[in-house]
Parts: structure tokens; sequence; C-alpha cells
């Protein structure tokens, strides 16, 4: 296991490179129509792979210092993040106002999983 600070560190960014990988995974291919639906399911599959080899360490690792729900709302924040820059980026796309609205609700998300339940 790594020094404890690490694993307040190391989950987010290797959910961050894990979501690099899988936006490219997902979406990467709408760039390439002339590709085949198949050819475009293994490259990405591909991709895919690679996204998991750096996703499952960052739940394992930050499981305990971080509670599962903390791990998932803070990877759909990161994936609305990472997406956003890759749609305006690499798919020449605009962001919109509903979308910086959507990923201000899920900045709410994360203010909430992470203050301290009452039980």
């Amino acid at each position: 296991m790594p020094a404890p600070w690490l694993a307040w560190v190391l989950p987010p960014v290797l959910l961050l490179l894990s979501n690099v990988l899988m936006i490219f995974a997902w979406y990467g291919h709408l760039k390439q129509p002339h590709w085949g639906i198949g050819l475009a399911i293994v490259v990405s599959w591909g991709i895919a792979f690679f996204e998991y080899c750096l996703a499952v360490p960052a739940n394992r690792i930050g499981f305990g210092t971080y509670t599962a729900q903390q791990l998932k709302v803070m990877q759909e924040v990161i994936t609305m993040t990472v997406f956003a820059a890759f749609a305006v980026w690499f798919l020449k796309e605009q962001l919109t106002w509903n979308y910086v609205a959507a990923s201000v609700c899920l900045v709410a998300a994360v203010i909430f999983i992470f203050l301290p339940a009452q039980n």
C-alpha cells in the first residue's frame, strides 16, 4: 500500500489519466468516419484496456481513504471536465451554457458527497 498521502493524491491523478484514455476510446473514433464499426470497436477496446489499468488501481488505492460514493462522484466530475476539453479541442464543438450548468450541478454533487454524513 502506498504512503498515506498517496492514497489521497494518487486516485484523482489515476482517474484523470484513465478518463483521458476513456474519452478517446468512446469518442475518438468519431473523427474516423471511414472506419468500419468493427475497427472502431477493436480500437476502442484496445484503448479501454489501458484505461482499466489506471481506473482499477485508482479505485483500489482510494477505497478506504475515500468512500466508493466519493470515488464515483469524483470520477464523474473528472469525466465531464475531460470531455468538455476533448469536445472543444478534438471534436471542435462549442461549450454551451447548458453544459456549463450541468457541470455546476456536478460540482454541487461533489460538495454534497464530501460533507460529513449525518445519520
